[in-house]
């Protein structure tokens, strides 16, 4: 017993030796290296042209796509359908106007080479049905043009709120819209429930901010400065 209380004693009295410092090599950043792309000569926003020689062969399947329009745009579309129709044939899509059903349809086809140019021409008849006018929104076709349609109906519960951010959207007499356009370089169309804009990937970005922004109750004029 009395062994043992000698002992424990003895491990009281023993001072901790001291470790030996180890230099640490800072790991934050350790295999970071330079990336070929990280390099600001690359437009990395740039579409690259596709040709039809790029695809010889066409397409092994046929897709559609389908979108509704309101009863009011359905004599502008009579109208405007031939435009349309020619547009989308030079590109190798069947385009259809279905006045019963409310309804405008396009598909590939055996002549079509380009496998993007069917995700265009839903853009297109999505535009037309968003009281887009028929020569702006044939420009969809194009490879630096591009479309985003923002659903802005359900960003704002009340009602009245939500028209008075519209107008301020707009502006008086539509200038806080155009400066709007003149920052990002798009088209912009106020219409109903949605907010339709055309231009490239960089201003669609821009344009959905200021938009989102001006729905939660912040003013463009804060982008816009």
């Amino acid at each position: 017993m009395g062994k043992a209380r000698d002992y424990a004693k003895e491990e009281l009295n023993d001072e901790p030796e001291e470790e030996e410092p180890v230099d640490e090599k800072p790991t934050k950043g350790k295999y970071r290296k330079d990336k070929p792309w990280d390099n600001d000569s690359i437009e990395h926003w740039k579409v690259e042209k596709f040709d039809k020689e790029d695809n010889p062969g066409g397409l092994l399947e046929e897709s559609s796509f389908a979108t509704l329009f309101p009863k009011y745009r359905e004599k502008y579309l009579r109208e405007v359908w031939p435009a349309v129709t020619r547009a989308l044939k030079e590109v190798g899509i069947a385009c259809e106007l279905n006045l019963v059903e409310g309804s405008m349809t396009v598909r590939t086809t055996i002549k079509t080479w380009d496998p993007w140019v069917i995700i265009k021409a839903r853009d297109l008849i999505k535009l037309l049905s968003r009281s887009v006018p028929a020569p702006q929104a044939l420009k969809i076709l194009e490879d630096e043009m591009q479309c985003d349609i923002i659903k802005v109906g359900g960003l704002v519960a009340n009602k009245e709120r939500f028209v008075k951010r519209r107008q301020r959207l707009l502006g008086p007499n539509g200038s806080t819209l155009k400066a709007t356009e003149l920052l990002t370089g798009c088209y912009i169309m106020v219409q109903g429930n949605t907010v339709a804009c055309m231009g490239t990937y960089k201003g669609l970005k821009q344009a959905r901010r200021v938009v989102e922004d001006c729905m939660n109750n912040v003013h463009p004029i804060y982008h816009i400065k």
